[in-house]
Formats: C-alpha cells, structure tokens, sequence
C-alpha cells in the first residue's frame, strides 16, 4: 500500500489532467458517485462530522494495526471530498494518520474554487480523520 504522501501526490495528478473547473468538478463528482452508500443505521448523529454545510457521516474500524475509514453524505461536492479522504487515510497506522499533512484540496486548487464553508467542511473531516485514529492509539 502507498503511502499517505504518494496517494495526495497521485490525486494532485489526476486533477491536474483537467484544464478547466467543470472537468475536474465532473472527476471529483463521479468519485464521489463510486462510493457504497452507509446502511441508514451508520448515518447517526454519532458517525456525523460536526461543522460540516451539509451532513457528512464517517466511521471508521481498526484491524490489523491499520485503520479503515467508510463515508457517506448527502450532498455531492462533501461526499466525494470525504471518499477522496478515505482514499488517502485508509490503511495506514494510526500514529500516520493522526501526523498525515492532509493538502491535496490546497495543492488541487479545490480549496480556492470551493465556497469558505465548503473548506471549513474539510478542515472538520480531516479533525475527524485524526480524531477517529487518534482513539485507536489510547486503546492500543
């Protein structure tokens, strides 16, 4: 598995293969349409990222010294922002994701071309990332 910084790296690509913003919306749109949706009982106030414009829930597991991330959201734009972060922070230690430099929204010019409420939103994902894996590295 790649690690946190080649996976970011690869995204950066992907976008920087789109000249224009529609095109690269339209890529992070079909992303975020590849996720399997969570079961209604995952979608809890619980699982919910707080600070987030419209709801945004994560859960996350611990095995194998790894943690694994699934999401889900209601709204297009957050549910593809939060597939695209499950993509980087899947399968890593704790101690890396809680320490992971989380940029590519920044280094995709997603973050200038996404309202202030919409990075807001991200920022309040990638807390709850690390906050999610933070929680394995008490317990272990």
């Amino acid at each position: 598995m790649n690690d946190i910084v080649t996976i970011q790296t690869e995204i950066i690509e992907n976008f920087q293969l789109f000249e224009d913003w529609e095109d690269k919306y339209e890529y992070l749109l079909e992303f975020g349409s590849g996720v399997k949706p969570l079961d209604e009982i995952e979608k809890s106030d619980h699982n919910l990222v707080k600070g987030c414009q419209s709801r945004v829930w994560l859960l996350s597991e611990f095995q194998d010294d790894r943690v694994w991330y699934r999401s889900d959201g209601e709204a297009p734009i957050p549910k593809a922002i939060a597939a695209l972060l499950v993509k980087v922070l899947s399968g890593h230690a704790p101690e890396e994701v809680v320490t992971a430099d989380i940029n590519f929204h920044k280094e995709t010019g997603l973050a200038l071309y996404l309202s202030p409420a919409r990075v807001k939103g991200i920022e309040s994902m990638i807390l709850k990332f690390k906050s999610l894996a933070a929680k394995y590295l008490i317990k272990h």
